[in-house]
């Protein structure tokens, strides 16, 4: 008897990219209605967006998702707070995707890193920028590394079946905290709630003894457990979300920058534009200049 080979059945088939950005929108900003022949993915990755489409219209809050189909006429708004959002268009038939167009659903934390991967890879085929609304052409590299237009290719794919999944089966956040293999016997919920602490507590001044008193455990097993988990030690954390609040406020417009770093604990405007900096590679003035001539502001 001969072998049988048996064909996959395929589900979900990108056929093609139209874009793929990270927003760091400003405050109060918003589109025009707009629609075209290709599906439009929405994740918001900080802060909150009103959406408007044939499908839905309400909040898409932070760690939700929607898809826009295609010729659905769409249009998105911002709020008070400036929103940082991912916007990935792509050309599919398979109808199924439609049910991601009815209602957000909140990612796991398995699909947001999922997610970071496709934005991560893409960077690698795609030029920038990365972030200006409305480009028509987004160029590619000549010389990206072998595979990379496949993996995005498939990770999408990938990534919606599992959205679907997650859509199907009510899987509730807290599941994707299995996807955590870590190297050592650590106290993982020790770690999430100090995490947790953290991302409530960022614009204090954040002590590492404090916190072992907190959370009871001793610097030398927090420090190793946290960096574990997170890969970055508990000060680069805590500074990252200060930076990333810092970015916030100043698309918002209502703070100066000395203002901002003592509602950030932060010494001085001086030490706060080196770690700004440090971070982002250029000053907090410059960056909101970048960012306001990218939206035409």
């Amino acid at each position: 008897m001969q072998f049988v080979l048996k064909p996959f059945k395929t589900e979900i088939n990108i056929k093609k990219l139209a874009n793929i950005h990270y927003f760091e929108f400003t405050s109060n900003y918003e589109t025009e209605e707009d629609s075209h022949p290709f599906l439009e993915l929405l994740y918001v990755d900080s802060e909150s967006i009103i959406i408007n489409s044939d499908s839905y219209s309400g909040e898409l809050k932070e760690g939700q998702l929607i898809v826009h189909g295609a010729m659905e006429k769409h249009s998105l708004k911002c709020g008070a707070t400036a929103p940082n959002v991912v916007i990935i268009g792509f050309e599919s038939s398979s109808e199924k995707i439609s049910e991601l167009s009815k209602a957000p659903i909140t990612l796991p934390l398995e699909l947001k890193k999922m997610l970071a991967e496709i934005i991560k890879e893409a960077r690698t085929v795609y030029l920038p920028p990365y972030d200006v609304p409305n480009i028509k052409d987004m160029k590619k590299r000549n010389d990206f590394s072998f595979g990379a237009d496949q993996l995005i290719k498939n990770y999408l794919q990938i990534f919606l079946i599992k959205c679907l999944r997650l859509l199907e089966n009510s899987i509730e956040n807290s599941q994707s905290d299995k996807n955590f293999n870590l190297n050592f016997e650590g106290d993982i919920e020790r770690v999430k709630e100090v995490k947790k602490y953290l991302d409530c507590n960022f614009a204090q001044k954040i002590n590492v003894s404090e916190l072992c008193f907190l959370f009871g455990t001793n610097k030398t097993t927090l420090s190793k457990e946290f960096k574990q988990v997170f890969n970055k030690t508990i000060m680069e954390y805590v500074n990252c979300l200060k930076i990333e609040h810092t970015k916030r406020l100043l698309r918002e417009n209502v703070y100066t920058l000395t203002e901002i770093a003592s509602i950030l604990s932060i010494s001085s405007v001086h030490y706060l534009t080196a770690l700004f900096k440090k971070h982002v590679g250029i000053t907090p003035s410059e960056y909101l200049n970048k960012v306001k001539n990218k939206l035409k502001i």
